[in-house]
């Protein structure tokens, strides 16, 4: 997935961002909302990180700004303000998800995971496609009953086909759910997160077509 932080706290943004890029995701930091409403322009997101008390402003009315003009990118809330009042104020403007500072990072990690199931019409965790069996919750895969161990990387790669059973996804696509604007991509990287999800999963778990994309081969 290719998400888009929103945070100016520097010392905590560090840590989401290294979170989430250590769940094999992509992560951009914007600061201010005026950057973030430069990314948004510049690149396509799975997901939005989005606090409330910005620099150049506030969340809730950027939100209803996205929400108005037809974005439905899903957008999880971090925020300190703790009132009910301001919950109900973040899920009325378009929220799929509020979290309240402190919290733990590996529970910011199972609430994406949980917004993401739900964007892609699969809320139920559990999934068996032909002889393999994974658990998108605990991002686990077990090919025959036995455990089989996927990187980071390798692992939001499958998820997005799984998610996407029928779609045709170019490299582009795959490229931008993988990598941030910072990242310097390999032209072939691509073709090699393929090749080793097929060597750890089975040959034709990704079916190629050729000079289009890759897509979920048939169970």
């Amino acid at each position: 997935m290719r998400v888009l932080l929103i945070e100016d706290d520097s010392v905590l943004g560090e840590a989401i961002r290294d979170q989430i890029a250590s769940d094999g995701h992509s992560v951009d930091w914007a600061n201010r909302l005026d950057k973030a409403d430069d990314a948004l322009a510049a690149a396509a997101y799975d997901l939005i990180l989005l606090d409330l008390m910005l620099p150049d402003g506030l969340g809730i009315p950027f939100l209803k700004n996205l929400r108005g003009r037809g974005e439905v990118t899903p957008v999880i809330i971090l925020t300190a303000l703790d009132q009910v009042s301001d919950r109900i104020a973040g899920l009325n403007a378009g929220a799929d998800d509020y979290m309240i500072k402190p919290f733990d990072l590996a529970e910011l990690s199972a609430r994406i995971g949980s917004v993401a199931r739900r964007y892609a019409g699969n809320p139920n965790p559990l999934i068996v496609h032909g002889p393999l069996q994974v658990d998108l919750a605990a991002r686990t895969i077990r090919l025959n009953g036995k455990p089989v161990v996927l990187t980071a990387r390798e692992w939001v790669l499958f998820e997005a086909f799984l998610q996407r059973p029928e779609q045709l996804l170019s490299k582009s696509q795959l490229e931008e759910r993988l990598y941030s604007f910072e990242t310097e991509v390999e032209s072939n990287a691509i073709e090699v997160h393929v090749s080793r999800l097929r060597k750890k999963l089975g040959a034709h778990v990704i079916e190629t077509e050729r000079g289009l994309g890759y897509r979920l081969g048939h169970p």
